[in-house]
């Protein structure tokens, strides 16, 4: 008697790990193994005894590993990449500080429009004066 039901979904064991190691989500992994989600998850509980989220956090450290080495290489020859690593992970920043020192007069609005006036009738004393 023969065993009913479809036959299983042969899932590539290397191919899953890279494409943790890749970042890619659990619908873009299952799209390249040409399988549902849902087969993923119970592939993962068969193959590893752990659940999804287990086995990706898992192989996504080490794509994370791969991508750090590459980003140290690159900022050997690129400082657009060393400026970008330093900035995050050694607290480096753009930040200039600028100290300035001396006196601040503040004036209000009211006070300068009573200046202001006061120049403009003290102008006006002046031409009536010049015509009388």
């Amino acid at each position: 008697m023969s065993k009913g039901g479809r036959p299983p979904i042969i899932i590539d064991k290397r191919l899953f790990e890279t494409l943790c190691g890749l970042q890619c989500t659990r619908d873009e992994i299952a799209y390249a193994l040409n399988c549902h989600k849902d087969t993923l998850i119970k592939w993962c509980k068969r193959e590893y005894s752990k659940t999804f989220e287990q086995v990706f956090n898992e192989k996504r450290a080490a794509g994370k590993v791969s991508l750090r080495r590459s980003q140290w290489k690159l900022a050997e020859k690129s400082p657009a990449m060393a400026i970008f690593l330093g900035k995050n992970y050694l607290g480096q920043s753009d930040r200039q500080d600028l100290e300035l020192s001396g006196k601040v007069n503040i004036t209000s609005i009211a006070d300068l429009m009573l200046e202001d006036y006061g120049q403009n009738t003290d102008n006006k004393d002046t031409e009536e004066d010049n015509i009388a």
